[in-house]
C-alpha cells in the first residue's frame, strides 16, 4: 500500500509566510491580477465605453453585464448542487430580464401589446399670429387621448411592479420564515423532507456565489 503524507504544520506555515511576501504579491499581480484586469476590460468594453457618471442607467448596464457573466458561469462551471443552483440561476435570469426592460424602457411597447397599439397622429405645427413662433397642433381625438392615457398608465404600473420585484429578488427571503417553518415540523418530517430546498426560492443576492 502506498502511503503519502501531506504537508507538515511547519511547511504550511512556510507557505503562508511566502504568500505574504512582496515577491509573491508581485508574482500574483503579474500572473493573475493584470491578465484578469484586461480580461474584465474586454468583458465590460461596451459598458465602459458608454458609461457616464450622471445617470443610473449606466450603473444598471454594468450590473446587467455582471449578472449575465455570473449566471453563465454558474450554469456551466458551478459546483453547487442542481436543486439550489437552478433556483438561483432562474432568479438571476429574471433580474437580468427586468434590468434589460428598464435599460430599454420598453414598458409602453409592452402595454400596447395588452391594450392595443397607439395611433400616433402626425406631428404638425401652426404659426402663432403676430409672432415668429410656432405651436403644436393637437390633432388627437378624445378616443385617442383616452387610449394613450390607459397605455401610459399601464406602462407605469408594469415599471413600478417590476422595479419592486427586482429589489425583492436582490433582498431575498426572510430567514425568520424558514425558522418558523422548521420549528413547526416534527422530527420525522425533518428526516424525510428537504425542508430548506422546499422553502428556498433562489432569491437573495448575498447567496449568489460559487
Amino acid at each position: 500500500m502506498k502511503v503519502e503524507f501531506k504537508d507538515t504544520f511547519f511547511e504550511s506555515v512556510e507557505k503562508l509566510v511566502w504568500y505574504d511576501t512582496k515577491l509573491w504579491k508581485v508574482w500574483e499581480a503579474v500572473r493573475y491580477d493584470i491578465p484578469r484586469f484586461f480580461g474584465n476590460i474586454y468583458k465590460f468594453r461596451k459598458e465602459l465605453y458608454e458609461h457616464r457618471w450622471y445617470d443610473y442607467h449606466y450603473t444598471l448596464q454594468m450590473l446587467y453585464r455582471s449578472l449575465t457573466i455570473m449566471v453563465e458561469k454558474l450554469e456551466t462551471n458551478g459546483m453547487e448542487v442542481d436543486s439550489s443552483r437552478n433556483k438561483k440561476t432562474a432568479k438571476i435570469r429574471r433580474a437580468i430580464e427586468i434590468i434589460k426592460s428598464k435599460i430599454d424602457d420598453d414598458y409602453v411597447d409592452r402595454a400596447e401589446l395588452q391594450l392595443g397599439k397607439v395611433d400616433w397622429p402626425e406631428i404638425q405645427f401652426e404659426k402663432i399670429e403676430d409672432s415668429d413662433s410656432y405651436r403644436l397642433i393637437d390633432n388627437d381625438t378624445d378616443a385617442q387621448k383616452k387610449h394613450i392615457r390607459k397605455v401610459f398608465a399601464l406602462a407605469r404600473k408594469i415599471e413600478e411592479r417590476e422595479w419592486k420585484e427586482l429589489w425583492k429578488i436582490f433582498e431575498g427571503q426572510n430567514l425568520n420564515e424558514y425558522n418558523k417553518l422548521s420549528k413547526s415540523l416534527t422530527s420525522e418530517e425533518h428526516k424525510t423532507r428537504d425542508i430548506w430546498n422546499e422553502w428556498f426560492d433562489g432569491s437573495g443576492m448575498r447567496g449568489w456565489w460559487d
